[in-house]
């Protein structure tokens, strides 16, 4: 919830028979809309490993957020069910990069180091032409590009960038301004927006938790690491409506000025902008109509419409 929140129903409540908070829900409504963040391996591609667990946990779709070339290893998220809407906003978070780049013959400190620097800020980026998207020139943003070791033939980098930067074309641009070839001999993603490697776990610690609860009964294992969709959007600025108004939006109704309990003391017309339940349940995303001053001075209309509903239409029953 933003710092700023502008509370509009003091005294609105929940009905606790109704809807689930979210680190309460089951393991069937978390593969309704959830996700996992595996710490990927080397060998498999993103799509085998998103598939081998959409196939264990006997799903017919689950997506991956951010694509690993088979021999990268790192974070990993993987979504199931309506999470997978919200693959376009995983993907353009920032990410960090271990990245080990092996020269043909010894560069000297000085000159790699300016040669970084060229590399740091906003440079053009050309995906690698092996790679899934359409090639053509584009820029992104590396926000840090630091040495973390070196030998006479290799260095360890961290580089902290803008989604969609290809690390390969960046190795390869490093070969053009030293004048050899610069080979990318390993990268690990260390984080990917607010999820690093200590939130992960590995693909066998999946396959265990996943033969707990189908054999055992025993949930626990894999609700510790199968995520409730909201926990993709804590970062998220949001509005929270009353139960009367999830179930209309649910439903594809607009959100009404009655059917508000807060919002962000910052909203501008046209941001796109998290609606929750009281519980904290994710409902949908709008673009509000109005900025925050003037929804708080108004007693009816409409706010915004929903779009990307993220929660059932029969969690909460119609009131109209």
């Amino acid at each position: 919830m933003s710092s700023a929140t502008m509370i509009l129903d003091e005294k609105a409540s929940t009905d606790e028979a109704l809807g689930t908070y979210p680190d309460q829900k089951t393991i069937e409504q978390r593969l309704e809309g959830g996700f996992f963040l595996l710490d990927k391996g080397a060998g498999p591609t993103s799509h085998q490993v998103s598939a081998w667990v959409r196939d264990l946990l006997g799903l017919t779709r689950l997506g991956h957020g951010g694509t690993l070339d088979p021999f990268a290893t790192g974070v990993l998220p993987l979504m199931a069910g309506k999470s997978m809407r919200l693959t376009k906003q995983i993907l353009e978070h920032d990410k960090t990069y271990i990245a080990i780049f092996q020269m043909k013959t010894p560069v000297d400190e000085d000159r790699m180091d300016e040669v970084i620097q060229q590399l740091t800020g906003r440079i053009y980026n050309v995906p690698p032409e092996v790679s899934a998207v359409r090639v053509q020139v584009r820029t992104r943003r590396i926000h840090e590009f630091t040495v973390l070791d070196r030998n006479e033939k290799h260095i360890v980098t961290r580089i902290r960038c803008e989604a969609g930067t290809y690390i390969r074309t960046m190795a390869k641009d490093m070969g053009l301004l030293l004048d050899q070839p610069i080979t990318l001999r390993e990268l690990r993603r260390e984080d990917s927006g607010n999820f690093d490697l200590k939130d992960c776990v590995q693909l066998h610690d999946i396959a265990d938790a996943v033969w707990l609860w189908k054999e055992c009964n025993e949930p626990e294992a894999l609700s510790r690491m199968l995520h409730p969709i909201e926990k993709l959007m804590t970062h998220l600025p949001r509005i929270i409506v009353k139960d009367s108004a999830v179930a209309a939006l649910a439903h594809g109704a607009p959100l009404l000025r009655p059917g508000l309990v807060s919002i962000p003391g910052d909203l501008s017309v046209g941001q796109n902008v998290l609606v929750t339940s009281i519980k904290g349940e994710a409902v949908c995303f709008v673009k509000v109509n109005f900025n925050s001053k003037d929804i708080s001075t108004m007693e009816k209309g409409e706010i915004a419409r929903p779009s990307a509903v993220l929660i059932g239409d029969n969690v909460y029953p119609r009131r109209w």
